[in-house]
């Protein structure tokens, strides 16, 4: 295999992998992105390798949202509110992101990754409402949750300069109820444009490398496809995918947060 091919191959695999985990879970291609750009594909900026990975996500995530839209998923009233608040949030998220070192960025992030994981793991307290829709009754109790949570996970996605895919399934849940796979098929809304929104804030101060984002969507088509198939197999064993959607989050925290730990500690020293 020519030398010159490589990178080429590893941003393609990059991508598959990143679509193959927005499609199976809905969430964690973005965090997963970052560090297969930087440390497989050799991205030599933080920065560059988040705003590539945002347009990637954003649109890779969109790609997936249509296949979960096709199986009836979606729930969009919420996914549509949610989205809406995230998106103001993840723009001032972004700016403020910006200034921050790409690596302290995402070792912190990393933290909040496993604790996020480890409160999925813990049972739930109630039955999932598959039911759920967001209407003129519901909107009394619902409203402020989807606004309030979608603001918040908004600014976490565009602080750190990620889908936020991750926080944005287990907030769904918590503010409506709904049940995993529906959490999943409606994060992709938000996944799609918080991407956008931070993909677009980045692409302003020349932080996105166009010409990889385009190998990491191609590879992402194809991993959507199969993350897409393996989510409806594994939706009738939702205790079973919620501990492997949480066991993921904590390992991939963990990774980060072991790999950050040089920038964390110098941060404090500073």
């Amino acid at each position: 295999m020519p030398i010159a091919a490589l990178p080429f191959i590893l941003a393609i695999g990059s991508g598959g992998v990143i679509g193959l985990v927005l499609g199976l879970v809905g969430g964690g291609g973005s965090i997963l992105a970052v560090p297969l750009l930087v440390y497989v594909v050799g991205v030599p900026s933080a920065h560059v390798a988040i705003g590539t990975a945002a347009i990637a996500v954003a649109l890779n995530a969109g790609f997936s949202l249509a296949a979960h839209a096709r199986l009836g998923t979606v729930k969009w009233r919420c996914a549509l509110v949610f989205a809406a608040a995230g998106i103001l949030g993840s723009l001032l998220g972004a700016e403020i992101g910006k200034a921050i070192d790409g690596q302290r960025l995402l070792a912190l992030f990393g933290l909040v990754m496993v604790a996020v994981g480890l409160s999925m793991l813990r049972p739930s307290s109630r039955p999932a409402n598959e039911s759920v829709r967001l209407t003129r009754a519901s909107a009394r109790h619902l409203l402020p949750r989807l606004v309030g949570l979608g603001f918040g996970v908004g600014l976490l996605a565009g602080f750190f300069g990620i889908g936020g895919g991750f926080l944005i399934v287990p907030a769904l849940m918590l503010a409506t109820g709904m049940a995993l796979p529906n959490a999943i098929g409606t994060s992709l809304v938000a996944v799609t444009a918080f991407g956008l929104a931070t993909a677009g804030s980045y692409a302003t101060a020349g932080y996105i490398d166009w010409r990889l984002a385009l190998l990491v969507i191609a590879g992402g088509v194809v991993g959507s496809i199969a993350g897409t198939r393996l989510n409806s197999v594994l939706a009738p064993k939702k205790h079973l995918l919620t501990r492997m959607f949480g066991g993921g989050v904590i390992a991939v925290g963990g990774t980060i947060v072991v790999r950050g730990l040089p920038h964390l500690v110098g941060a404090g020293a500073s």
